[in-house]
């Protein structure tokens, strides 16, 4: 049976309220209670309930970070810099995966209210505008990495159209004319925004947009995977793919070690997202850094200011961008010389062993 603060003030022999405000630290009690106190109620084991606490006070000193996978790194990276941040201020941070489902988005949604949450960053599935309109009037918000087109809460994204642009430029500075571009679902920010960069960069530069040369799809492996096989298999593959999420990077990765694929002789590769093992792969794979641990820093300050009595709604919703930057590496070659004709049709089921095998990760 669990201590109560009942139990800690009758062995103390105090009144309730003396044994509450001593363990809290809030009200008037001598030095010499307080530490007495702490002391009986150590020894008893009692722990606090939050939840009673936060009825009480007003605050659960909760603050839940909604993501939609822990396979993107820089949703790693994001969980580790608010989980840090908050910390060292005394909140204990709720990690939530959403999943990039609306559903369990919203049923995620309804139970943070239940645990009376002081605050919320959310990368938002873009399908449940209402559902955080009506959370935003109790609940300080700030959304992260995507936009939630129906509604006007304050957001921290990317560069992203500025990032999947020089990225672009990048391949055609390097003389590849025909990109394909493995992308994110259309209906959220950094998937319409690192198109439109994409696009860009081809018509400054005077190549005509093909779309059998874009695949836009859900944020996993297999979106990379699948895209990369129709990709790879047009009677004119691409020269050069950019993969502009960081899940379907790992399929398109899994598809090249099957077909035995050179990067970046046979292919050069360039992803968005960082994370340290592209650094280490041979060759190093060239990328856009997307700022992950910059945006949830902002996220972090955001979020805190709007959480101030004094700060939060006493001024306009603003959104804000962190600048994305191209790191280049080994994962794209010049293409003034034309490679070696090779086959990217899959091998024999030895064969693709073999390349399993040596593959270099």
């Amino acid at each position: 049976m669990s201590v109560t603060l009942k139990d800690v003030a009758q062995a103390a022999r105090v009144s309730v309220s003396t044994a509450s405000r001593a363990l809290t630290g809030t009200g008037l009690t001598s030095d010499r209670t307080q530490q007495r106190l702490v002391r009986i109620a150590r020894e008893l084991g009692y722990r606090p309930n939050p939840i009673a606490r936060g009825l009480k006070t007003g605050q659960s000193r909760l603050v839940a970070l909604l993501v939609h996978n822990l396979t993107n790194a820089s949703f790693q990276v994001m969980a580790e810099v608010v989980q840090a941040r908050l910390k060292a201020l005394g909140y204990q941070m709720l990690l939530c995966i959403g999943g990039d489902d609306p559903q369990q988005e919203s049923d995620t949604l309804t139970t943070l209210v239940d645990h009376r949450i002081d605050g919320l960053i959310v990368v938002p599935t873009g399908k449940n505008g209402a559902q955080l309109k009506t959370l935003a009037k109790d609940v300080p918000i700030v959304c992260l990495v995507r936009r939630d087109d129906a509604t006007d809460l304050e957001t921290v994204l990317a560069d992203d159209p500025q990032g999947a642009y020089l990225g672009t430029r990048h391949l055609i500075e390097l003389g590849h004319k025909r990109i394909g571009l493995i992308v994110g679902r259309q209906d959220t920010t950094s998937g319409r925004e690192r198109l439109s960069g994409y696009v860009r960069a081809l018509r400054e530069a005077g190549i005509a947009r093909d779309d059998t040369l874009i695949h836009a799809g859900h944020y996993v492996p297999e979106t990379g995977a699948t895209s990369a096989r129709k990709l790879l298999d047009l009677s004119r593959p691409p020269s050069a793919i950019f993969v502009a999420n960081h899940e379907a990077t790992l399929g398109v990765l899994r598809v090249t070690a099957e077909r035995n694929i050179a990067i970046p002789d046979d292919l050069s590769l360039l992803c968005y997202e960082d994370m340290p093992w592209f650094e280490w792969h041979r060759p190093a794979i060239s990328i856009v850094d997307n700022g992950a641990r910059d945006l949830a820093n902002l996220a972090v300050d955001r979020l805190l200011h709007r959480m101030d009595a004094k700060g939060n709604g006493s001024e306009g919703v603003r959104e804000y961008r962190v600048g994305a930057r191209l790191i280049k590496r080994d994962s794209c070659r010049q293409v003034d010389t034309p490679a070696p004709a090779r086959s990217t049709k899959p091998k024999s089921s030895s064969s693709k062993t073999s390349a399993a095998k040596s593959a270099k990760v």
